[in-house]
């Protein structure tokens, strides 16, 4: 249950990453997330499979931070295939940036994977494993449902739609 909470958590923590890029960028946050729990995937994906090779190769930075853009860039390409192919929407194109590879992954957001995977290891993990450790099994059995279902649910609803917009149910609340 440790993997799925790690998942769970780092996904979380990508999508609160992804808000706050987009507002200090001055754009508009896309949804790259869930229907309704505010999980983006791409991001648990990577720092689980990060966290998996960083005993490898924690002692050395410079091999951590290379080590680390190669996963996160990996991840980050099949995941846009994923998208695209499977369920018929990209959520980024980074073609207008330099040294991409058909929009899906560009050598500056490599770099920035690394920086983030440094601080991952080095400083957030080993203050999330705690976190998780204290965590009962009895609870993650009520929350992995959650999270599966969601995750189906949003799957199909861009598989249907072919429209990333179907997830943004809450632009069409009228608040008064």
């Amino acid at each position: 249950m440790r993997w799925f909470w790690f998942f769970t958590l780092y996904s979380t923590l990508g999508c609160l990453l992804e808000i706050v890029f987009a507002r200090l960028t001055r754009s508009r946050p896309d949804r790259k997330r869930f229907l309704i729990l505010p999980l983006c995937p791409v991001y648990g994906l990577g720092a689980c499979l990060c966290l998996l090779v960083a005993p490898l190769v924690q002692r050395n930075p410079g091999l951590l931070f290379l080590t680390g853009a190669v996963i996160c860039t990996a991840v980050e390409y099949l995941t846009a295939l994923w998208y695209e192919r499977i369920l018929g929407v990209a959520f980024w194109d980074y073609s207008g940036q330099r040294g991409n590879l058909w929009g899906r992954v560009c050598v500056p957001f490599s770099a920035a994977w690394g920086v983030l995977v440094l601080g991952l290891v080095y400083g957030l993990h080993p203050a999330v494993q705690a976190l998780v450790d204290a965590i009962p099994d009895s609870f993650a059995l009520l929350a992995l449902p959650a999270v599966a279902a969601d995750g189906i649910a949003s799957g199909v609803m861009l598989r249907r739609t072919r429209d990333r917009a179907c997830l943004r149910w809450y632009d069409r609340l009228r608040l008064s």
